[in-house]
């Protein structure tokens, strides 16, 4: 866009970025400012960074907010940006708000001292439970992006959530499950949400870290695949250090400890997944010198976390860890993929896994094992089985096993995950949540094929040690579900019938 002498429209808020560039923390401002206002809403942005008369234009296109006009007067250059088009602009006759320029900080404070875990009810051999997320109605999917965009206060959000998890739950329920989650309903994805959470973290829009990858031109390959819009999806960024003033995930249980006797199961993403997915280099290290010191830190907070659910009664904390996956089946060490928004740096696979070993065992570290859990997978953010990862987990089988957790959640209905008898090695003392049926297929496995799936396992495992679920979540994604309700249900419930076969023929 060619600069003009005047703005020919009047901003409805205004704010200064200083010298930042846009790959350096100033899409993090925009968005801080731009989020919240109305569709046709006028943001100006002041900037004395030559980068950004380029960058700007690009993102705008990226993102589809219209770039309205483009004023320069020696290096002082100021930008006004609509907020989708500007034809769907109402009038606006409020004065100008002028907006602080940098991302305010929060001080961070930690527990001097972790609360001891309470009693929980058993997990029996053959338990049925989802994995995670649960699709989420058409009205929750809105009340998260009015939320996410600041158009919702928290108390109306969670009041919103509770209904869809009271949903989610009794499908759960009416299925025949064992063990019960409140179906990720209040997350926008199952690792991402964290950054809503915690303090000094902010979600950004995949498509505004296009100045922040490698390779851009790949990057926007990848985020064209998609089956969800890139705009859509976020992701957690880092600006200062990170606290845990509020629970991740404990308001999750309390509330779903009011609807259910059953025992409750909590997915949280796990330090290597949230260390890969928060360093982003030219953001997060203007908090942290290395990736390492963030890990610590992210160690931390999840330590907390765990200690408190472990205290209110939550039956098995789940840490969920995809991206071991994307360590060994990506190919060259530097080769980064959106695999669940690993986009951080990442080294050769043997460092990179010991890496992954060390966070997960420093987090679990002297907390009851049968009440940890880690799943892994291939990659959920799409029902294209052809678009996940492929592999086998022989590569993986050293550092699942030195695992610090009692149980394992699994990847091994789908072909890509290769053989369950390459498992075979996986320590005594682990039980093996059995992935029996593959959430990305629009229909229900039969009861018969469940079972004949599961005998193979039995063989490998013994009944004693296997949890029946499916592959992973039925919605990772909030806005891309790979089942409908409908399906989810009625697999958990072809899962439930097997497992009462199970049972009865080997006595357990």
């Amino acid at each position: 866009m060619t600069p003009t002498e005047t703005h020919t429209h009047q901003p409805d808020i205004s704010f200064d970025g200083g010298d930042l560039d846009c790959g350096n923390g100033l899409l993090l401002l925009i968005r801080k400012h731009i989020d919240p206002m109305d569709r046709g809403g006028l943001l100006e942005i002041r900037s004395t960074e030559i980068s950004v008369d380029e960058d700007l234009p690009a993102w705008c296109r990226m993102t589809k907010n219209e770039l309205v006009s483009f004023v320069k007067v020696g290096k002082q250059r100021s930008f006004i940006v609509s907020k989708g088009k500007l034809a769907e602009r109402k009038q606006n006759t409020a004065p100008v708000k002028t907006m602080s320029g940098g991302v305010q900080l929060v001080e961070v404070k930690f527990m001097d001292k972790l609360p001891d875990a309470a009693p929980a009810p058993s997990i029996r051999p053959l338990s049925i439970m989802g994995i995670g997320s649960w699709p989420r109605p058409r009205w929750m999917l809105q009340a998260v992006h009015e939320h996410m965009e600041g158009r919702l206060d928290e108390k109306q959000f969670q009041a919103t959530a509770d209904d869809a998890v009271r949903l989610a739950v009794a499908a759960q329920i009416r299925a025949g499950a064992d063990v019960i989650t409140d179906g990720e309903q209040r997350r926008d994805s199952y690792a991402s949400f964290v950054a809503s959470r915690l303090d000094n973290c902010q979600l950004i829009p995949l498509t505004d870290l296009l100045p922040l990858v490698d390779d851009p031109e790949e990057f926007e390959r990848e985020l064209r695949a998609l089956d969800v819009p890139a705009g859509d999806v976020r992701h957690p960024a880092v600006f200062g250090p990170l606290g845990r003033s509020r629970s991740i995930a404990v308001h999750e249980v309390e509330f779903t400890k009011t609807l259910t006797q059953q025992p409750i199961k909590v997915a949280l993403p796990g330090p290597y997944l949230l260390t890969r997915t928060m360093w982003m280099e030219c953001i997060s290290d203007r908090a942290y010198g290395s990736r390492e010191e963030l890990a610590e830190a992210i160690v931390r907070v999840l330590r907390e976390e765990i200690a408190c659910l472990l205290a209110t009664g939550t039956a098995l904390v789940q840490l969920d860890e995809p991206v071991l996956s994307e360590v060994v089946f990506t190919g060259a060490a530097t080769q980064r993929s959106f695999m669940c928004g690993a986009l951080g740096e990442k080294k050769e696979a043997s460092i990179e896994l010991a890496f992954a070993r060390d966070l997960v065992n420093a987090v679990t570290k002297g907390f009851p094992m049968d009440r940890l859990a880690l799943h892994m997978c291939r990659g959920n953010w799409t029902a294209d089985e052809g678009a996940a990862l492929t592999g086998d987990y022989m590569p993986l089988v050293s550092t699942l096993a030195q695992m610090q957790v009692g149980t394992l959640l699994l990847e091994l209905c789908t072909p890509r995950a290769g053989e369950i008898e390459v498992l075979s090695s996986l320590p005594d003392h682990m039980r093996i949540g059995v992935g029996a049926c593959n959430q990305k297929h629009a229909h229900v496995e039969s009861v018969e094929s469940i079972v004949a799936h599961a005998e193979r396992a039995i063989r490998v495992f013994g009944a004693e040690r296997m949890l029946l679920t499916p592959d992973c979540g039925f919605a990772t994604f909030a806005d891309n579900p790979v089942s409908s309700e409908q399906i989810a249900e009625g697999k958990l419930a072809a899962l439930a019938q097997a497992t009462s076969i199970l049972r009865e023929r080997h006595h357990v």
